[in-house]
């Protein structure tokens, strides 16, 4: 900024007992500050300086644009170590993006902790059907599942999840157990709407293979919450994560079926824009959450996490 660096020029000028002197703690020559100082003048239309070969004083004007320059230059150097903090203390706002179901379950609480901890740092949680485009919508961290979609962002891995198949054993009892994927194509499946996706086509995987089952019911639903309890109510088969059905699964009152068949990735990330890489809020938060989930990752990537 040349205003501002005219400023800390006169301000140095000012303080020094000649042109030489001034020259001196600047390292450049005096004929240099001369023509510094006149070209200064010449862009403000004003003198600054009476200057004689034994003595230097300022002019009113002088006196005026030291003064009120002197308080420009402390408002900037303010305002350089108020961003300078920023990068180390986390502070201000912080927009977060989840899915209901995860976002009130499990990132919900984790936010309550968090806001203890970093009382400086105010947070909104967005919960919506599906994953939002960070950059188009202002967020500064979206959780999601599965590979990242968006170049744009950076991703780190939080927790490992699965999506299983599952039924409850009245529908199990009622319909029989399917022994392979193409058995699906005669049950009844709860599909859901997470996507632009095709959402009655579920891509498995054992492993080894991978392919894709086109499936049909009579139930659909763009929320999870609302297809796992379809599921326990005994309406079919459902794909769903792991996270959101583990607890129906060690209780019973669902079944895992087709194992070791399993849905596409559904490991769950913290995305965030690379604008933001040196934030401390969102460096501090990334952080935290990796923290909350780390018994959630699994070392062994093919295993299950401990939802």
């Amino acid at each position: 900024m040349q205003d501002a660096s005219d400023l800390a020029f006169f301000a140095l000028l000012a303080r020094s007992a000649s042109l030489a002197a001034a020259a001196a703690e600047l390292g450049v020559t005096p004929p240099a500050v001369s023509r510094r100082l006149a070209a200064l003048e010449a862009r403000l239309g004003v003198r600054l300086l009476n200057r004689t070969t034994r003595r230097q004083s300022l002019t009113p004007e002088g006196e005026r644009y030291l003064e009120e320059g002197g308080r420009i230059l402390h408002e900037i150097e303010q305002l350089e170590r108020s961003l300078a903090a920023s990068r180390e203390a986390p502070r201000g706002l912080l927009r977060i993006n989840a899915t209901f179901g995860f976002g009130r379950r499990h990132l919900g609480p984790v936010i309550a902790d968090f806001a203890r901890l970093y009382p400086d740092v105010s947070v909104i949680l967005q919960l919506t059907d599906r994953a939002l485009d960070l950059t188009a919508t202002a967020m500064d961290v979206g959780i999601c599942f599965g590979t990242p979609p968006d170049a744009r962002v950076l991703a780190r891995k939080i927790a490992g999840n699965r999506r299983l198949l599952c039924a409850a054993p009245a529908y199990l009892a009622e319909q029989g157990v399917p022994l392979e994927p193409r058995d699906l194509a005669g049950h009844q499946c709860i599909v859901i709407r997470e996507n632009t996706r095709a959402f009655n086509n579920w891509e498995l995987a054992d492993g080894a293979h991978q392919l894709t089952v086109k499936v049909r019911g009579a139930l659909s639903s763009n929320h999870g919450e609302v297809a796992v309890d379809w599921a326990l109510a005994g309406h079919g088969i459902l794909l769903r994560s792991e996270w959101d059905v583990a607890p129906y699964l060690r209780s019973g009152q669902l079944v895992r079926v087709l194992a070791p068949w399993v849905g596409g990735s559904g490991d769950i990330h913290a995305v965030y824009p690379q604008r933001h890489h040196l934030s401390a809020k969102v460096r501090v938060f990334i952080d935290f959450l990796a923290e909350r989930f780390a018994g959630f990752r699994p070392e062994d990537a093919e295993g299950p996490a401990p939802w």
